[in-house]
């Protein structure tokens, strides 16, 4: 998996260059993409509930929210031009976008993982050191594929101590249903599933591992810079969602559910996978998170 250039993700502020290039013009109508993944979910709430609408309408645009099915295919998409803006992780953003010569931006680092991501194998009281000599299941050269990296090194085992079996995200909850797979890497809402499921442990997740895998909305440098209006409108909606969220009152309850419902489960399900979350709650305690002097110790770790 490519981990390189990572060191410096983030910059000042919540905006933070990738790499390479790509052309932009100025514009009054964008585009940008979100999978179903509990820190994603206020993305949905955003786009269904006008909150977007109404930023985009402040800075005179217009911004389409769409859900896409499958996370590495979003990627691809929005490296293909069909995105202004995506949903992803940081390591995620250094693998298909930079590959593909699209300058990126990390708009808004909205939440780092922190047990949202898990390595699960069947059976009772297994350990990571069980993965040796496995077909593991994941998203390849993805989040998931660097925490299976970090929990083999925990254990002095590395990728060739095992098989990685591609499987998109979509796909990963009925593979794990089959007597074929006995071990998975994947993320919430697919993680919660599975950890449901009788007689099997969950060997390592991203709790271990805190403020490495981050969530993010990258959009297109170039675009940014002809649109500043895209990013103006993209964290006002985001921060009004993330507020309402915290709020603690029925209508904070009632956009909670609607999020647990457009992610497949109820709101207790929502709230535990929102507990492993550690969303950032104001502009400032992300801009906090993204300039601290902690992170190049832990983005050297990813690296």
């Amino acid at each position: 998996m490519q981990k390189s250039r990572l060191f410096g993700l983030l910059t000042a502020g919540l905006l933070a260059a990738l790499s390479l290039s790509a052309n932009a013009a100025q514009k009054d109508h964008f585009n940008v993409c979100w999978t179903i993944y509990a820190g994603w979910m206020p993305w949905e709430y955003a786009g269904s509930q006008g909150i977007v609408d109404k930023w985009a309408k402040k800075y005179g645009i217009k911004i389409d929210v769409t859900q896409l099915n499958d996370y590495v295919e979003s990627i691809n998409q929005y490296t293909a031009g069909q995105f202004d803006g995506c949903t992803m992780t940081n390591m995620d953003a250094l693998t298909i976008p930079a590959a593909g010569g699209v300058e990126s931006t990390a708009l808004i680092v909205s939440d780092f993982s922190n047990g949202n991501d898990g390595i699960v194998l069947k059976g009772e009281g297994k350990k990571v050191a069980d993965l040796k000599g496995m077909d593991v299941n994941l998203v390849e050269l993805s989040v998931s594929h660097y925490l299976l990296a970090r929990a083999l090194d925990s254990v002095k085992l590395s990728e060739k101590d095992l098989k990685v079996v591609n499987t998109s995200d979509a796909d990963i909850s009925a593979a794990f249903n089959t007597d074929d797979v006995q071990a998975v890497t994947t993320w919430n809402p697919m993680l919660s599933d599975i950890k449901a499921k009788p007689g099997v442990t969950e060997v390592f997740n991203s709790s271990q591992i805190p403020g490495e895998i981050m969530d993010m909305m990258v959009v297109n440098t170039q675009t940014l810079k002809d649109n500043p209006a895209l990013g103006k409108a993209l964290t006002g909606a985001w921060f009004e969602v993330v507020a309402l969220m915290n709020a603690k009152n029925a209508q904070s309850k009632a956009a909670l559910e609607h999020m647990a419902k457009a992610s497949g489960t109820d709101l207790a399900g929502f709230q535990a996978q929102l507990d492993t979350t550690k969303l950032f709650a104001t502009p400032k305690e992300a801009l906090e998170f993204a300039t601290s002097k902690q992170l190049p110790d832990t983005q050297r770790k990813v690296r």
